[in-house]
């Protein structure tokens, strides 16, 4: 994110200042073109006139260099486009020159009346090798041009001081569309939109200083595409004839946002929840609702405020499903802590659903604070550092004459290029460094630098002084591969300093100076492994010594270092706004003996060979802490248990708002059943959301609105007790599911990292009744005594059957067949499905409604398998469910199907009905098994659906959500069975059928409800 001259922020200032006011144009951020040879710049009219559409786009196809990164300048001027512009991954679009320039859709242009129809396409890669495009754009004008959406490995793609500008009669036009992962943004940009549909359709990442006029909504959006959160930063909304901002699922965080002149300030869409935080957000003149609520009652519903202001907005909440409103107090109040969803009352208790809403009536709208992000020095003041002798060729040791720049020079700019140094770079307590493109701006060390080797005391690339005023902008820095010493940022500065737009290199989307990959190991990962050893640097930003100040759109992935951020030492207050920490091999985010910090949208993520026993986050000795849309993610690809996302120790006066802990994610391809998406779900997300360590106490919950925890050694009172004990019945497997029982009611599970199937009977214990390399991942038991066994192997996965009591080398390999109907078998089905409308736009474009979950699972699971999988016996049939297949078309490749991700099979008759849970709705279901495999005439039964259901033989229904939670036959709530570890699994069994065996990862326990 590019700041802005003290000229721009005056008029930012004056334009906010209250309802009303004339809409000024925003001022250059570049007022001239930055000395950057890198740079493609556009060669076209810019009259507002000639169609510069084809102009436009061969400069942006021009942009990208060998690493496929690249800058484009657009000067001053005024373009009309007819066509969609197309943006490449990993460029990046910066208007220069005196004025904005403007990018404008003329009155009535062909293409841009019905549905919804995209100026600017930012698009992505292939990110999983498929060759072909399996959903492409379909907002693109022309409809027929195949164009690749961004994507969860799109990174750095941006524009900048940028105007859009939507003419007369284009209602279905949107500005821009921007699904982007990490490390992209929209700043300093106008949305004219006056007739057309949106701003933005479908944003990512950050959007900074960006002004919304008109239209019928400003930024309508969905699930981003890596479904990380979007920030939205210091903008502003006027005028939008339906509302401000429309979404759901994107976990929205805002930060200085006004909001006038609308009938809504932000609608979450029907059928839907998000993760939505505002901080200091004002709304003016919004008639209905300051917020609309939707999906009451489920956990994806989290909303909270701080600090809100309005003024002509009797209504601050609207809740759609129930019509409750949550009214203002007189003409202007201010919401200083707003809060609903499922509420955590403390560290070791399940949650249930409140409403906070502290409200109070004001005089007058004060003034509105400064902006989040402070401004970058006017350009006139930057110095090239190219000019000052330094070469940026990879190759020569720039050390000496940056250092030399730094000394002589307040504000420095870095064109593109890698600046080799050996040693620590000193900054001054007023010190600028501001680069374009961190991807290809980059101070790299060098491989085993003398410098950084052996065991010694932190040598980072930069540092700065302590109580600095400093600004770091728009550089990487890459620490090497080797050199233990070495950290990239040791930051020491004071709370109006600043570090935004800055990747840490050594994780996904690294260009390296010497063009080589990161690792030369080959793994099932989504990096390389490294060269040397992972977890073999310092942390590669570390903030100490009374460091604090504003860090935003930071991306931290290098596995080389023990974690990617951490604070220590400091009660100087601290700003994070949407920063991505992932892939280390023990901690992403770390706090020690830390005060007065705020985290809003801090994401963490863990890969399968970096971080199976990664931390997301380690708080130690801290307090006064706000941990708001914090998301705790670990890929799907995972085959290691973990403990807890977030792990405290003597820690306390902390707020945690909006909490998201999950593992998994969608996954589009084609293969020869042709193209489409999927939800890839894992077995292995974190166990808890929360471990205190000293209080020995964990939160289950996996999502929730809600938690303060008290000081530390304040005490916690005892969660009220289970309906039930629970006993352990075996333990020390790595970790469990896929369980039948047999008509002795003897139960068969597998532990699947070791192939094993085992028995546990009352009469025998534990038992192995097979640990052959086949792959089993779910049982079932047929009427004869036989085990049917569904198998990962295979691209399109196997089923076979076997005698457990019968010879150890035998099985059946059973073929699927043609589904039939009315056989009498018994159709098993996944007891726990995930469902989601992820790489692929859910808008209906004639009636501007998005399919909602409880629709997607609908038409899903009601949608006829062809093939079916019958028992030896006849009695089972498992059906043959579309198995999609990630890495490479041999016995290495991941396989993801609605039966292979489930924790086992429930089943029933043709005709009868069964309980299943859908993960993506956290919503118990009863349905009707149909024909094909089918699941019709769903009710939905409880609000809480996780890992697995059972029903006993009095009609209660048992759900494993963290814990067991019991529902009488009519739904009601009727109590909780607690449990030592995460059920993953639950089901009936033992002689009488009246055991609950209990399946967590490492142990088997049962109970007797």
């Amino acid at each position: 994110m590019i700041g802005r001259g003290m000229i721009v922020a005056l008029l930012a200032a004056t334009a906010l200042a209250g309802a009303g006011e004339a809409w000024a144009a925003g001022g250059s951020v570049f007022p001239v073109a930055p000395d950057e040879p890198h740079a493609v710049t556009v060669k076209a009219t810019g009259d507002g006139r000639t169609d510069d559409t084809d102009a436009i786009q061969q400069a942006l196809d021009r942009a990208r260099d060998r690493t496929g990164h690249g800058i484009v300048f657009l000067p001053s001027g005024r373009y009309r486009i007819t066509r969609t512009l197309v943006v490449p991954q990993g460029v990046r679009v910066f208007g220069v020159g005196a004025t904005r320039p403007v990018i404008l859709l003329g009155a009535n242009t062909p293409g841009f009346r019905q549905g919804v129809s995209t100026m600017i396409v930012f698009s992505g890669g292939d990110q999983y090798d498929v060759g072909q495009v399996p959903v492409p754009v379909p907002t693109v004008v022309p409809r027929d041009k195949v164009v690749r959406d961004a994507n969860s490995a799109t990174f750095y793609s941006s524009m900048s001081n940028v105007d859009i500008e939507i003419g007369p009669g284009n209602p279905a036009a949107a500005g821009v569309r921007f699904r982007m992962a990490q490390h992209a943004f929209l700043s300093h940009m106008d949305f004219r939109i006056g007739s057309g549909f949106a701003g933005v359709y479908q944003a990512g990442n950050v959007i900074e200083n960006v002004r919304f006029q008109g239209g019928r909504y400003g930024i309508v959006t969905e699930k981003t595409s890596p479904a990380w959160q979007f920030t939205l930063l210091d903008s502003s909304f006027e005028g939008q004839r339906d509302a401000a901002i429309r979404e759901h699922e994107v976990g929205l965080t805002l930060v200085n946002v006004a909001i006038r002149d609308t009938p809504v300030g932000i609608e979450v869409d029907r059928g839907y929840g998000d993760s939505l935080w505002g901080k200091d957000v004002r709304f003016e003149n919004v008639r209905r609702a300051g917020v609309v609520i939707s999906n009451e009652k489920n956990v994806f519903t989290q909303i909270g405020f701080e600090n809100a202001l309005a003024t002509g907005t009797p209504v601050f909440a609207r809740f759609r499903d129930s019509g409750r409103t949550v009214e203002g107090k007189g003409r202007a109040y201010k919401v200083a802590a707003f809060s609903y969803g499922l509420a955590v009352p403390q560290l070791g208790h399940t949650g249930d659903y409140a409403t906070e809403a502290d409200i109070q009536a004001l005089p007058a709208m004060p003034a509105p604070r400064p902006p989040a992000i402070r401004d970058l020095p006017a350009m006139g003041d930057w110095v090239n550092v190219r000019t000052l002798g330094v070469v940026g060729d990879g190759q020569a040791d720039d050390t000496a004459a940056i250092q030399r720049a730094i000394d002589s020079h307040r504000v420095l700019y870095f064109p593109v290029g890698f600046y080799k140094v050996t040693d620590s770079l000193k900054l001054k307590p007023d010190t600028v460094l501001i680069g374009l493109h961190p991807a290809i701006t980059q101070l790299t060390l060098p491989d085993n630098n003398p410098r950084h080797a052996g065991l010694g005391t932190v040598l980072p690339i930069l540092e700065s002084p302590r109580g600095g005023d400093n600004i770091l902008s728009g550089l990487g820095l890459f620490t090497g591969r080797v050199n233990p010493r070495a950290a990239a940022l040791l930051w020491r500065s004071g709370e109006h300093s600043l570090v935004e737009d800055v990747k840490i290199m050594g994780g996904g989307g690294t260009p390296t100076a010497d063009g080589k990959p990161l690792g030369s190991l080959a793994v099932r990962s989504g990096d390389p492994v490294a060269d040397g050893r992972m977890d073999a640097q310092y942390s590669s930003i570390w903030v100490t010594d009374g460091g604090g100040g504003t860090f935003a759109n930071v991306w931290s992935p290098n596995t080389f270092a023990q974690a990617g951020f951490t604070v220590t030492d400091t009660s100087t207050p601290g700003h994070v706004y949407e920063m991505s920490v992932e892939h280390h091999a023990r901690n992403e985010f770390v706090l020690d003996n830390v005060q007065n910090w705020e985290f809003l949208a801090p994401q963490t993520e863990q890969e399968v060979a970096d971080g199976p026993n990664a931390v997301s986050l380690e708080i130690r000795n801290s307090r006064n802490l706000l941990f708001a849309n914090y998301h705790g993610y670990r890929v799907t690809r995972s085959y290691h248990p973990a403990r807890s996302a977030v792990k405290l120790f003597n820690s306390g006066d902390i707020r945690f708002r909006n909490v998201h802990v999950n593992a998994e994610s969608g996954y589009a391809a084609c293969d020869d059943e042709g193209c489409g998406t999927f939800l890839r779900a894992s077995k292995y997300p974190f166990e808890n959301s929360i471990e205190d360590l000293t209080r020995k106490l964990v939160v289950r919950e996996h999502e929730f609105a809600k938690l303060d925890i008290g000081p530390a050694g304040s005490a916690v009172a005892p969660a009220p007790a289970g309906i039930a004990p629970v006993e352990k019945l075996a333990d020390g497997f790595w970790s469990i599911s896929g369980a039948a029982v047999d008509a002795k009611g003897a139960l068969y599970f597998i532990d699947r990292r070791f192939q094993r199937i085992h028995r546990w009977s009352e009469a025998k214990g534990l038992e192995v009744v097979r640990d052959d390399a086949l792959d089993p991942v779910n049982l079932a038991v047929d009427g004869s005594g036989h085990l049917l066994v569904l198998s990962s192997l295979g691209a399109k996965g196997t089923v076979y059957s076997f005698d457990p009591d019968g010879p150890k080398d035998q099985l059946t390999l059973i073929p699927p067949t043609p589904a039939r109907a009315g056989s009498g078998a018994t159709t098993l089905l996944p007891v726990n499905w995930w469902n989601n409308g992820e790489f692929r736009d859910q808008l209906d474009q004639k009636s501007y409604q998005f399919t909602t979950l409880a629709e997607m699972f609908a038409r899903d699971v009601g949608t006829r398998k062809a093939r079916e999988y019958v028992s030896l016996d006849g009695s089972l049939s498992l059906p043959a469910f579309r198995v999609w297949q990630q890495g490479p078309v041999d016995h290495v490749g991941w396989r993801w199907s609605d039966g292979l991700n489930a924790n086992g099979l429930v089943g029933a008759r043709q005709g009868e009905r069964l309980f299943v849970a859908n993960a993506s709705e956290n919503v118990t279901y009863s349905g009707t098994v149909g024909p094909g495999g089918t699941l019709t005439g769903l009710k939905p039964f409880a609000n809480r659906g996780g890992e697995s259901v059972a029903v006993d033989g009095q009609g209660r229904v048992y759900v494993a959500n963290g814990q067991v939670f019991v529902y009488g036959p009519d739904g009601s709530e009727v109590g909780r069975i607690d449990v030592p570890d995460r059920p993953l699994q639950i089901l009936f069994g033992g002689p009488d059928r009246r055991t609950l065996f209990i399946l967590t990862h490492h142990a088997l326990y049962s109970a007797r409800p």
